[in-house]
């Protein structure tokens, strides 16, 4: 058999699939045999992806069971990535977003320390998220393009780089950040408030294998509310 797949191009796929809702928590995935033919590769190459999806604890492996998609990961709070569209929707209002720069440069210090990326050029996108109208959140994103292919012609006036990036570009890990911040006179003047405003932020950056995707600042003002589940 031609070997047309990585184990890492594989994993991705999976991943792709778990993270759309395709394959739900507690549902038992293709076996080994049936995935290697899909994908035109090793059995072995399949084996490594799936053993790097259980090492991370997105899916269980068990001898003459097979695997199944984690149906409640043990000791570990885990948030769902949301599409800021649906989230205004969600409220009943009609949503619109403004992508107001998008050029390609070398990110701030502090922006490289959460990447881990050195002497990198990278993608940043800085959108304006609305909400009937009116200033909803403002975002400002760097975007590892070697890891997100087809981001540089995405159809930017269509869809939102947080939509595109959940659809399109799949993720293995992250971390996410919370604080209470003041609205710079940028801010102040992208989201229509008071130089000084309260502001909530949220800072997250996705990784794939290690590799850092994309890290954002997401500025929401005063009276935004977030919800979960556990």
């Amino acid at each position: 058999m031609r070997q047309t797949q990585s184990h890492q191009s594989v994993q991705a796929a999976l991943l792709k699939r778990i993270h759309s809702g395709e394959w739900s928590p507690g549902m038992f995935i293709p076996g080994e045999v049936e995935l290697a033919l899909e994908f035109g590769c090793s059995r072995t190459t399949v084996n490594r992806a799936l053993r790097q999806l259980a090492e991370n604890g997105i899916v269980e492996r068990k001898r003459k069971r097979g695997t199944r998609v984690t149906p409640m990961p043990v000791a570990r709070a885990t948030l769902e990535i949301p599409i800021i569209r649906k989230e205004v929707e969600d409220r009943g209002s009609e949503y619109r977003h403004s992508v107001v720069l998008k050029e390609i440069k070398k990110a701030p210090a502090s922006v490289t320390a959460r990447m881990q990326l050195k002497d990198k050029k990278l993608l940043h996108i800085q959108t304006l998220h609305l909400s009937d109208g009116a200033p909803y959140m403002f975002e400002d994103r760097w975007v590892n393009v070697e890891e997100t292919p087809g981001i540089e012609n995405a159809p930017f006036d269509e869809i939102s780089p947080n939509e595109w990036l959940v659809q399109e570009v799949p993720y293995s890990d992250g971390d996410i950040s919370f604080y209470a911040s003041s609205a710079n006179k940028e801010l102040a003047d992208f989201l229509e408030i008071k130089e000084g405003a309260p502001l909530f932020i949220i800072e997250r950056t996705t990784r794939m294998n290690d590799v850092a995707i994309t890290s954002l600042k997401m500025a929401y003002t005063e009276g935004f509310k977030m919800t979960s589940k556990l």
